[in-house]
């Protein structure tokens, strides 16, 4: 869907945005990109090479990119303790196909098992992959089940277990093939030094809603009345500062339906007083942090993906 002039709201983003690729650098390029193909059934869309020997590399499915993995050997591990990714969560249409990748992501032993969550709202498995990056697979409630109260949305942990769920939910065809079932990047959860200076950014300016608020050291936020597409935390990030050049997320990207949702994002970051740069199809900035955040137009091509 395409929004008007009339309809886009200065201080929010748009109901109609939808979550990207994540850009992740790497280390080992074909560990990773083996790990993504073989553990979450994603399939190579598009490959580039660019001066300095940086190799970028797409996967997705169903020509629907999930993940750009760039080749950056040499850099330091990723730290758990500073600013930056705490998991890419891959959304799946029905809990089957949610199962089969669960159950392919188990059986690769390059797979760090990390929990599982029932959030009320939604099921969640948590995995790491080999370089330390974290991986949320879920599945939506119903939007017609969630709670909600004061303009915040109930949300819980509570266990699943694992070995019942995959008893229950799985099927011969995604057991054999879980790749055939489509899926998107859902959301994105970040680590921060400081949960209101995230407010300030994400919320203030970005133009995000709050959905959860309240939860210690963490704060949930969306558009368009879902329960999450970013979140950010300080469980193990607290009082970290800028990020330094490492491994790990390199980009988080949204995808807005018209330019005049990217103008009014522009008019908020200029209002606050942070630098941006605007291509005309997309504009970037970074947060606090110094993580970068791409918002595009739909229709954004691989080779501009991975001309970022």
């Amino acid at each position: 869907m395409t929004a008007s002039p009339a309809s886009t709201d200065e201080q929010h983003l748009s109901a109609d945005l939808a979550m990207d690729a994540v850009t992740l650098r790497v280390g080992d390029l074909e560990l990773m990109s083996s790990y993504y193909e073989h553990a979450l059934a994603l399939a190579p869309i598009e490959e580039k090479s660019r001066g300095g020997g940086e190799v970028h590399r797409v996967l997705g499915r169903g020509g629907v990119p999930f993940v750009r993995l760039v080749a950056t050997p040499g850099l330091p591990a990723v730290d758990p303790s500073q600013a930056g990714l705490f998991h890419t969560a891959f959304l799946f249409e029905d809990q089957a196909a949610l199962a089969g990748t669960v159950l392919r992501a188990a059986q690769d032993p390059r797979s760090r098992f990390a929990g599982t969550g029932d959030h009320l709202v939604s099921e969640a498995f948590y995995f790491a992959d080999p370089e330390g990056n974290g991986i949320e697979l879920y599945w939506d409630r119903p939007r017609d089940t969630w709670q909600w109260s004061n303009g915040q949305v109930a949300m819980d942990t509570l266990y699943i277990d694992p070995n019942a769920y995959l008893t229950e939910h799985l099927t011969d065809d995604v057991s054999s093939d879980p790749g055939i079932r489509p899926g998107i990047v859902g959301h994105v959860h970040l680590q921060v030094g400081d949960v209101d200076a995230a407010r300030a950014f994400y919320i203030d300016t970005l133009g995000f809603e709050t959905t959860v608020g309240t939860h210690p050291g963490a704060l949930f936020a969306s558009a368009g009345g879902y329960h999450h597409h970013v979140a950010m935390n300080t469980w193990n990030s607290r009082g970290a500062g800028p990020r330094a050049a490492g491994l790990g997320l390199a980009d988080v990207a949204i995808t807005l339906p018209a330019r005049e949702d990217l103008d009014a994002l522009t008019g908020r970051l200029t209002r606050a007083g942070i630098a941006f740069a605007d291509e005309g199809r997309s504009v970037s900035v970074k947060d606090p942090w110094g993580t970068p955040v791409t918002l595009s137009l739909p229709g954004t091509t691989t080779d501009e993906l991975l001309a970022r």
